[in-house]
């Protein structure tokens, strides 16, 4: 018997390999389904400003919107904001952009804000929302260049053009705050919510 006691697997709203593989590390079962929504225009459509407001927001229309789809399973959805000052920025769309976003960056510090919602049918049944603080090293230009060479097109894959699991820890300083929220995945809260609705062996 294993730690999963749910009859099916979990199903993460997203295309994150890191996500994916954060809960599969966590031995949960799960099936990726990708919400593929319009973010950009949802938020657009929104008076919602704040970034953990637009971060909770995305992630439970990832997760209602997968889980009209599969009515009958826990569905799981997430999102990441970084803020910057009163500044709310978005993945880069080219590697041009991500020049511009570190160089913004570096020296200073910013903010990641995570949020997940888990769904059934059309029923929230749990949310939660973390923030991280990170500060850049004041890097070279030279050493930019030499990082986004190395990084490639995956500076293009998460919303700081970044990911601090790989080559983008060579861009901090300082970082504060849980691990699972700098990945985008508030793990030990979700944890303890399936435990104690008989999801996962207590």
């Amino acid at each position: 018997m294993g730690l999963w006691l749910a009859e099916e697997p979990l199903v993460l709203a997203s295309a994150s390999e890191v996500r994916r593989a954060i809960l599969s590390a966590a031995g949960i079962p799960l099936e990726t389904v990708p919400a593929g929504i319009d973010e950009r225009g949802i938020v657009q459509r929104t008076r919602i400003r704040d970034p953990g407001g637009i971060a909770s927001l995305l992630a439970r229309e990832k997760a209602l919107a997968i889980a009209a789809r599969f009515p009958h399973r826990l569905v799981l959805g997430a999102d990441q904001t970084l803020a910057f000052g009163t500044e709310v920025f978005s993945k880069p769309q080219d590697i041009a952009g991500a020049r511009a976003q570190l160089r913004q960056l570096r020296g200073k510090t910013h903010a990641l804000h995570a949020a997940i919602v888990l769904a059934c049918g059309g029923s929230l049944m749990f949310k939660q929302r973390a923030i991280a603080r990170l500060t850049m090293r004041d890097f070279s230009d030279s050493f930019l260049e030499s990082y986004l060479a190395a990084a490639g097109s995956a500076v293009t894959a998460s919303v700081g053009a970044y990911q601090v699991e790989t080559l983008g820890i060579h861009l901090f300083e300082k970082i504060a705050g849980d691990h699972f929220a700098i990945l985008g995945l508030p793990l030990l809260r979700l944890l303890d919510f399936l435990r104690h609705e008989g999801f996962l062996a207590a």
